[in-house]
């Protein structure tokens, strides 16, 4: 694949406030940051960005990627080459295109999610890119030892990526999420409409993928079929140590919105 700059052909949305790159295991980096949701009343919600590095290479891949400023740019630069975007989240993907413009990285996403600004008001869906390649569950990964799941039935597509160290490394994007309460990102209108819809938990399966998304209450369970002992979220704080069983009795328990 040709490694040059590549064309983006949609507007590039600019880096919102974040905190420091924090590392959480060898090879892995984690940072938390914001994201104004573009609805009729714009909400600013938090996310998370994981990083993780080849060692052989120093080729850094960015999934659940979140524009940095220009200064947490230069500390993402001193890890390695920013080489790769996995895209898990089918309603994530709004700054995989800055990454691809700024250091012709390749972009990739779940097979059957497409680039659409969803939440614009005023507006039909627009595609506004395409992935460079489109991921199903045999497709070869740019990071070694890890492991794709899909979840088919989620609409649009959803995944987690487990990554085969320390016990299992699990990276969601809207799935499992980790958030005890609104951190220093999430503003104040998105206080109170997340609380109302149950976002603000601990070890929770995502309250709003389950409803928009609808993925089927058996596909969700069959997490628990993966071996991981950590989980990085998209929104949320990491868990560290024993996450399995804290996320368990949610995953096994009612998911409100499947099917």
């Amino acid at each position: 694949m040709d490694q040059k700059v590549k064309q983006v052909t949609h507007k590039l949305l600019p880096a919102m406030a974040h905190g420091v790159i924090t590392k959480l295991f060898t090879n892995i980096w984690v940072v938390k940051g914001a994201m104004k949701m573009p609805m009729l009343m714009p909400m600013k919600i938090s996310r998370s960005m994981v990083i993780i590095k080849d060692a052989d290479t120093d080729e850094l891949t960015l999934v659940n990627s979140m524009r940095l400023s220009e200064a947490g740019l230069v500390e993402l630069e001193k890890l390695g080459k920013v080489t790769n975007v996995i895209r898990i989240a089918g309603f994530h993907g709004r700054d995989d295109g800055f990454y691809r413009q700024r250091y012709g990285a390749t972009v990739y996403a779940i097979k059957g999610q497409v680039y659409i600004r969803k939440f614009d008001h005023g507006s039909n869906p627009t595609e506004y890119m395409q992935a460079d390649s489109n991921l199903d569950k045999d497709s070869p990964l740019p990071i070694k030892s890890a492991q794709l799941k899909i979840f088919q039935s989620s609409n649009p597509p959803e995944a987690t990526l487990l990554l085969q160290q320390d016990g299992g490394v699990l990276i969601t994007g809207d799935s499992l999420q980790n958030t005890a309460k609104p951190d220093e990102y999430v503003g104040f209108l998105a206080k109170k409409m997340m609380g109302k819809m149950g976002f603000f938990k601990a070890y929770n399966v995502g309250p709003g993928w389950l409803q928009f998304a609808k993925p089927e209450a058996a596909e969700v369970r069959t997490l628990l079929d993966l071996d991981f002992e950590h989980v990085l979220p998209g929104h949320g704080e990491p868990v560290i140590g024993g996450a399995k069983e804290k996320f368990r009795p949610v995953i096994e328990g009612k998911l409100k919105g499947c099917h």
